[in-house]
């Protein structure tokens, strides 16, 4: 299960795809984190209700998506993370998911995040990327306005310009000193170009991933949000900013090291 008190990875693919590959991905990304020493929950969406265009890859939906979560529980022990959209799904998500997460682009929505609060299940709030650090203190007093569950900020960068992304070192701690809980690190969202791919999608660089992480972790996020799938341009949604599953254990070595060095907890 999910324990915010200890650095955690969130992983997988950005969108549920077949069981196969949802299970392939999640087996990868706990043995990654096995070897590395950090608690994994596997993270895969069911609706990517905010794509730029009409005809995109959304999901298999809420009911086929929970099914998929339910399998990918069974046949690996993993915890899970999936996105809510409406209030109206967060009581059903909570029947299966362990960790509930609202989308950087609903941060603001009040109804959304007391539902989520509700359930009791702890709640992975993403930072817009319009929004300071301090203001994601009132998204958290939503939550908690709902229950009493653990609540996480995810850092996933601020919109530079158009079609690019910057993060602010400085944020972890500022979030942390505003609202009070622990910061997640989104590695691979914080490399997105808005905008930049094919046909007004999202371009990425992900080229990049490995040093924005090994500077989080030096900075101090309490945790990990990485999108990542065995073949990247393949993937329904987000593949040009994705980690390959096979550069994963690399990067979680990194950051055991990094953690090591600068004696936090003798490690992830």
């Amino acid at each position: 299960m999910f324990d915010p008190r200890r650095f955690t990875l969130f992983a997988g693919p950005c969108t549920l795809e077949d069981d196969a590959l949802n299970v392939a991905v999640a087996e990868g990304v706990r043995n990654a984190g096995a070897a590395a020493g950090v608690p994994v929950v596997f993270k895969a969406s069911f609706d990517k209700a905010n794509r730029s265009r009409l005809g995109s890859p959304r999901g298999p939906g809420v009911a086929e998506g929970l099914e998929r979560l339910r399998t990918v529980k069974a046949e690996t022990g993993l915890a899970v993370l999936t996105d809510v959209h409406e209030p109206a799904q967060a009581e059903q998500v909570a029947e299966v998911a362990d960790v509930i997460q609202v989308p950087a682009f609903l941060c603001r929505q009040t109804d959304l995040l007391v539902a989520a609060g509700r359930t009791g299940k702890p709640v992975n709030v993403k930072k817009g990327q319009w929004m300071s650090p301090e203001a994601m203190a009132g998204a958290v007093e939503k939550v908690r306005s709902g229950g009493d569950g653990p609540v996480t900020v995810t850092e996933r960068g601020t919109v530079f310009g158009y079609g690019d992304l910057v993060v602010d070192m400085r944020a972890f701690g500022r979030i942390r000193q505003a609202a009070g809980v622990p910061v997640v690190f989104d590695g691979t969202h914080s490399v997105q170009r808005p905008g930049r791919g094919k046909d007004g999608s999202s371009g990425g660089s992900p080229e990049h991933v490995g040093a924005l992480v090994r500077a989080a972790v030096a900075a101090g996020c309490d945790g990990l949000f990485l999108e990542t799938h065995p073949d990247p341009p393949s993937a329904p949604s987000d593949g040009a900013n994705m980690l390959p599953l096979p550069a994963l254990a690399g990067v979680l070595a990194q950051v055991a090291a990094v953690r090591r060095a600068l004696s936090l907890e003798g490690g992830p």
